[in-house]
């Protein structure tokens, strides 16, 4: 079993702690057996004080760091030298240097603070916050902070955006760790999309259309019932009842890219699932996900995951599945 320890700091954000406890948690075998432990732990033990109006107690300390296959460190308010200065306090210091190298490690929102001050972002594509992106660059000048992503995988260094974009990291990880059928389940569980379209850009505060202006998700809806067929952006734009320059503006406004951009994502979501979940040929699912193409399909994966189908395929098949 895959064991994870959350590292609870004072003022630490209660609602962001008990993500990784209520995704992992919700992850099952075939067998209904859990797939993960997680457990909860302070830098001295000691109950924890949130930003909320309450404390948490927990039952181990930070050498539990030592042991686990993940570390997750959700967000604090109560960072101290860690967002002011980059540097970790010396119990933070001693924590992260009982980690076993090759642990997965996981920022969630401003704990991606806390793996920079530890010298974890270097030269590594990282998110946080949008509000608090400036300040993580600054901080750390060689991490590629981009503010404008839910959530980065990075491999052994996983961060994500702020509030719920660690519901969208953790099942991602679930993803990657089990395939889609079983985050899926995890994401039926716990009342959550699988995942989200777009990126934390939409959530920046920006002029919002009127009221009598339309809006993309009708035609989004469409598409995604339609994603085998040749789709245009004249087209989409005709049924949209908009033109072309108004309906990728609202794209932009709605979900944080082009529609172009949007398609082509949905139809590598699409095609992932068709190889985690069928045994049909690259060619047939290129065709059914609107690629046309095997080539375009590997060009498009690969892009997206860096991987090709096969390889793909065998990663993330966890079981047969019927054609």
């Amino acid at each position: 079993m895959h064991r994870i320890g959350v590292l609870a700091l004072d003022g630490v954000l209660p609602f962001e702690l008990g993500i990784p406890a209520r995704i992992f948690g919700a992850a099952r075998s075939d067998r209904g057996d859990p797939l993960y432990s997680v457990t909860t732990c302070s830098l001295d033990g000691r109950p924890v004080r949130t930003q909320a109006d309450f404390d948490i107690v927990v039952s181990e300390d930070a050498s539990l760091l030592a042991a686990v296959d993940t570390v997750v460190v959700p967000p604090s308010h109560a960072l101290g030298a860690v967002r002011e200065e980059g540097r970790l306090s010396d119990g933070l210091r001693r924590a992260f240097e009982g980690v076993r190298p090759g642990t997965r490690m996981v920022g969630l929102c401003t704990g991606t603070f806390v793996l920079g001050a530890a010298g974890l972002l270097e030269n590594r594509p990282v998110t946080t916050h949008w509000m608090e992106a400036g300040l993580l660059q600054r901080l750390f000048a060689t991490a590629r902070v981009d503010p404008d992503v839910l959530f980065v995988d990075d491999g052994d260094v996983l961060t994500s955006a702020g509030v719920a974009a660690g519901v969208d990291l953790c099942l991602h990880i679930v993803r990657r760790d089990h395939g889609s059928a079983v985050a899926n389940e995890v994401a039926r569980a716990c009342v959550v999309p699988p995942w989200r379209d777009g990126g934390q850009a939409q959530f920046i505060r920006q002029p919002v259309p009127g009221p009598s202006a339309g809006s993309t998700a009708p035609v989004r809806a469409w598409a995604l019932e339609h994603l085998g067929e040749p789709l245009t952006l004249a087209g989409l734009a005709s049924r949209a009842g908009m033109s072309v320059r108004t309906l990728t503006r609202r794209f932009r406004d709605e979900v944080g890219m082009s529609p172009g951009q949007w398609l082509a994502g949905q139809r590598v979501e699409r095609a992932r699932h068709l190889l985690e979940t069928t045994d049909w040929p690259v060619d047939r699912i290129a065709h059914h996900c609107g690629f046309g193409t095997g080539t375009s399909l590997r060009q498009h994966l690969h892009s997206a995951v860096g991987v090709a189908p096969q390889a793909y395929r065998k990663t993330f098949r966890t079981a047969p599945a019927a054609v």
